[in-house]
């Protein structure tokens, strides 16, 4: 049987076309789900997230602010501005562009925005609640990778799934996400990280293996068993003189050689990125259908 190639454009599109009758219907009761995404500085990885985040909320019909400080810019003139948007009704979701300049304090940042509104889920009492299995706003990266999964018709229950590697961005909360007893989750999950002992054994032991590790191609054929399927969250620039950008895009898993092994596995690009902004979206219209009395 061939490999499924896990498409998540078009799995992201499906969730966006979905989110357009939901945002319709708010707006038509006065309930316009409203999204504030700040950038400080001018990486231009994050101008083009930004960009993308703007483009999102303009095509499915959400109000959206974009903020844009300078690299300069105070540690309390960023607090002061997350306390006015905790403070706008017209806005249930509030992104701080990550990575932050150094002389701010990212924790404190996340800190201070409303939990309510934080539609990244990275503020410590959403973590808690996903943690107990009760959570307001997922994670967007490992929340698109659970949808990816459902939406393919892999369900993780009683699966032994593998994450490679431990951030707190995606591999601890994928990993919380599908141990829960839910739906789309129960599976027995394994973490490894770089102080694992034979991670190629342990590798090799998963029904759904997540790579999570920020190292291009590291996961190899050798790594994957017969007919797992592979997730592939990497985002890595390596050079490629064909290429006339001088660089090119590539996950943490050797895509070529391990797709021939998997029984479904997605792609760098198209893959999981995709999904990411698509569950930003979907966060900032659960939000808001919190506040219309929805949920």
């Amino acid at each position: 049987m061939p490999t499924q190639i896990i498409d998540g454009k078009s799995i992201s599109s499906q969730i966006r076309n979905e989110l357009k009758e939901d945002v319709k219907r708010l707006t038509d009761k006065g309930f316009q789900p409203g999204l504030a995404v700040i950038l400080v500085g001018e990486n231009p990885a994050s101008q083009v997230y930004v960009g993308s985040k703007e483009k999102s909320c303009n095509e499915l019909g959400i109000y959206s602010e974009a903020y844009r400080l300078p690299a300069d810019a105070s540690e309390e003139e960023l607090l002061s501005l997350i306390d006015k948007l905790n403070k706008k009704k017209e806005i249930d979701g509030i992104l701080v562009q990550l990575p932050l300049p150094e002389h701010i304090n990212e924790e404190k940042v996340l800190l201070k925005i409303d939990p309510d509104k934080d539609v990244d889920g990275f503020h410590p009492i959403n973590v808690g609640r996903m943690v107990i299995g009760n959570p307001r706003f997922l994670p967007c990266t490992p929340w698109g990778i659970q949808e990816l999964l459902v939406r393919t018709n892999v369900d993780p229950s009683g699966k032994h799934v593998v994450v490679i590697g431990r951030s707190n961005i995606v591999g601890k909360p994928i990993a919380c996400i599908l141990v829960q007893k839910a739906k789309g989750a129960n599976a027995t999950v394994t973490i490894c990280h770089s102080r694992t002992k034979n991670i190629e054994e342990i590798a090799r032991q998963a029904d759904i293996l997540i790579a999570a590790i920020g190292q291009p191609k590291f996961v190899k054929a050798d790594m994957v068993k017969d007919g797992a399927v592979v997730i592939d969250v990497g985002v890595n620039r390596i050079p490629d003189a064909s290429k006339k950008s001088g660089t090119r895009l590539v996950g943490d898993v050797d895509f070529e050689a391990v797709k021939e092994k998997t029984s479904a596995i997605t792609p760098v690009p198209g893959g999981v990125g995709p999904m990411t902004i698509a569950m930003l979206m979907m966060n900032t219209v659960k939000s808001a259908k919190h506040r219309a009395g929805e949920v």
